[in-house]
């Protein structure tokens, strides 16, 4: 995103006593869309796309809220049907977990969308009218609240039928994921993957549910503004755990914005890797001298023999970006690397990969011992795999000096426990104190003796 930016107007705060929009609500959307549409065109973008969601979708007066916008600031707005807009929360969670299977619930402040997935595909969907704005009525009365969010669960007969996990999305359910991440003390505050096992997941809900503002503004950083709202999505989200049984819930940061970007794309953009598309683009915004993240890829691969599919995707991720951090101060190019790995604002990319990624580009800028966070989140077996990917990429980077095409005349092998450095005659003139020590240093790691052959 080059630009990020948000207002919680709660344009459908008592709309089912009302069945109108809020006038403050309304009020504060309107300013608000006229710095957005302004900034927009100051950028500026060659399209400009606004939706409306379930709120104004199912006000009496939404239709003439839509006219106002729209003739004041010469835009057309699409008023998204339910389908549609569950549909778009789908392909925002497939963007982001393209291997993603199970029901994906968007909360918004009107409703809640649920949708299932698998395969890269979007289901039918189904939309209910439980979001936090419409049940602030029953909010003081937590039986009659249960019962009003099971009712409406009632008439979704597939919510129980579908295995993989419940993906959920929106900003209330966002602020879930940080409460729990701040109370269990959870070392990587990354909202994007963050994962719960069911029955843990119910019990926090059920928690978080029965709580006052005041106690969740004592347990939490949250705005006050999100707080007010939590407790009905935490109750909300709980029933939908109870109903639909998935094994883990799993917090989404890609919804119905980047779902609308996503259905954009052709089908081979849509079916490309989200965590090696961004990191190439990543490395061709910091590179030095154009090096050639897929040329060190097929260096190094011939130390990691059965290499688990897994682990080959994320060291060729490494190693497109293995030159991000050149032009950081030397003394810190390594932590600036490994932080750059944890928090990459990319999909396709999960925690544990996150902290390998992390544990990776640390070694390969010289780092010896990761943060904290990369330590909480790796068992030490792998750490030492990523040690190792590291590692090859830093000797590759260094006798190469990363430009492109100058490894083409050398070869990185294992035989009979030896780590052997073969270089033509050609490429002889580049071997130096620094290509011996780091060399050493991947053999070390390896627990294999090394020598350079020519």
């Amino acid at each position: 995103m080059l630009f990020n930016e948000k207002v919680l107007c709660g344009i459908g705060r008592g709309l089912g006593a009302t069945g109108k929009l809020d006038r403050e609500g309304m009020s504060l959307a309107v300013t608000n869309l006229r710095r957005f549409v302004a900034l927009a065109r100051a950028i500026p973008v060659v399209r400009l796309d606004v939706v409306a969601t379930a709120a104004v979708r199912d006000a009496t007066d939404g239709q003439e809220f839509v006219r106002t916008v729209e003739r004041a600031f010469r835009i057309r707005v699409n008023i998204l049907s339910g389908p549609e807009e569950g549909r778009l929360s789908a392909f925002g969670v497939i963007a982001g977990i393209p291997e993603a299977a199970g029901i994906v619930g968007d909360l918004g402040g009107g409703s809640v969308e649920l949708v299932p997935i698998a395969g890269g595909q979007a289901g039918a969907a189904a939309t209910l009218p439980i979001g936090p704005l419409r049940l602030a009525d029953s909010a003081e009365d937590d039986r009659r609240l249960r019962e009003t969010i099971d009712r409406h669960l009632d008439s979704v007969p597939w919510i129980g039928h579908h295995d993989g996990a419940f993906h959920a999305v929106g900003g209330a359910w966002r602020a879930l994921a940080r409460i729990h991440m701040e109370q269990s003390k959870y070392p990587l505050h990354v909202i994007q993957q963050y994962s719960l096992p069911r029955a843990a997941a119910e019990d926090f809900l059920d928690l978080i549910a029965r709580q006052s503002r005041k106690s969740l503004e004592r347990m939490s950083s949250i705005s006050r503004k999100r707080l007010e709202w939590v407790p009905l999505a935490a109750r909300v989200l709980q029933r939908l755990l109870r109903r639909s049984q998935p094994g883990r819930l799993v917090f989404s940061a890609f919804g119905l914005r980047e779902g609308h970007l996503y259905s954009l794309l052709d089908e081979k953009e849509q079916r490309s890797d989200p965590l090696l598309a961004g990191a190439t683009t990543m490395a061709q915004a910091h590179r030095r001298f154009g090096a050639d993240g897929e040329e060190l890829f097929a260096w190094t691969g011939a130390i990691f023999p059965g290499e688990e599919p897994r682990l080959r995707r994320l060291r060729r991720a490494a190693a497109l970006l293995s030159d991000v951090a050149w032009a950081e101060h030397p003394d810190y190019r390594a932590d600036q690397a490994m932080r750059t790995a944890l928090f990459i604002p990319l999909g396709g990319i999960d925690h544990a990969e996150r902290a390998f990624l992390a544990a990776t580009l640390y070694a390969r800028y010289g780092g010896q011992e990761p943060g904290e966070v990369v330590r909480k989140m790796l068992d030490d077996e792998t750490l030492a795999s990523a040690r190792c990917v590291g590692l090859a990429l830093r000797l590759a980077n260094t006798l190469s000096g990363g430009v492109p095409g100058l490894l083409g005349g050398t070869r990185l092998m294992l035989e009979d426990g030896t780590l052997a450095l073969s270089l033509r005659r050609e490429s002889g003139d580049r071997l130096g104190e620094s290509v011996q020590r780091r060399l050493d240093a991947l053999g070390r790691a390896l627990g294999h003796r090394t020598e350079i052959r020519r």
